[in-house]
C-alpha cells in the first residue's frame, strides 16, 4: 500500500476535476496553456502523460501548481515511501516529489538548473535546503547566495525566484501543501 511502485500516476483526473471546479472549458484551458484540446483532452483520460512543461503549463493555466496536481492524482496515506531508485545524474533540469498524496506538507526535490525567470510566491511558509552545489536566490529586493548544507526560510508572501549557480545542484523545497500558488514569468526589476 504504501510503496505505490505497482500503482501509475493519474495526473489526468486530478486535472479534470481542477478544471470542472473553475467551471472552465478544454477550449479555455488550451487557450491560456498553449496546448490542444486534444491533447488536453487525453490528459484527462489518462491516454497521455504529459511531460513536466506541460503539466506546469496545464496548471498555470488551471491557477494551480504541477506539485499540487500531482498531490491531488495520488490518495493519502498515513506512510508512504517514496525510493530514490532510478534517478540518474541530471542531463535535464529534474523535479521530483518527495511526498504523495494530499498532505499538509510538500517537499520537492530540484536537480539540475532551474528556469531563474520563474517566479514563485506561496501564502504559507517555505524552507529551501540546498543537499548538492549553489543556488542564488533573489527574494524581497537582495540576493543571497547558498552552498552545499545551507537553508532559507521564507514567509508566506514573499515572491522569490532562484537558479542554479552550480552544475548538479540538488534542492529539496518544504512547504506548507496546502493552497500553494506559483506566480510565473514575471519580469525582473
Amino acid at each position: 500500500m504504501g510503496d505505490y511502485k505497482e500503482q501509475p500516476l493519474r495526473v489526468g483526473a486530478a486535472v479534470r476535476r481542477r478544471r470542472r471546479s473553475l467551471e472552465l472549458t478544454l477550449a479555455v484551458v488550451a487557450e491560456r496553456s498553449g496546448l490542444s484540446v486534444p491533447f488536453l483532452s487525453q490528459i484527462e483520460n489518462e491516454r497521455a502523460r504529459p511531460s513536466r512543461s506541460s503539466l506546469e503549463k496545464v496548471a498555470d493555466a488551471l491557477r494551480t501548481t504541477a506539485v499540487e496536481l500531482l498531490a491531488a492524482a495520488d490518495p493519502a496515506c498515513s506512510v508512504d515511501v517514496v525510493r530514490a531508485e532510478g534517478i540518474e545524474a541530471a542531463l535535464a533540469p529534474q523535479v521530483r516529489s518527495l511526498v504523495r498524496g494530499h498532505h499538509q506538507m510538500h517537499a520537492s526535490e530540484f536537480t539540475g538548473d532551474h528556469d531563474a525567470g520563474r517566479e514563485f510566491q506561496y501564502r504559507n511558509d517555505q524552507l529551501m535546503y540546498v543537499a548538492d552545489g549553489g543556488v542564488e536566490i533573489e527574494a524581497e529586493g537582495r540576493a543571497y547566495r547558498l552552498g552545499r548544507g545551507d537553508t532559507l526560510y521564507l514567509t508566506g508572501g514573499v515572491r522569490h525566484r532562484w537558479r542554479a549557480t552550480v552544475a548538479d545542484t540538488r534542492v529539496v523545497v518544504v512547504a506548507v501543501a496546502e493552497h500553494i500558488e506559483a506566480v510565473h514569468d514575471r519580469p525582473r526589476q
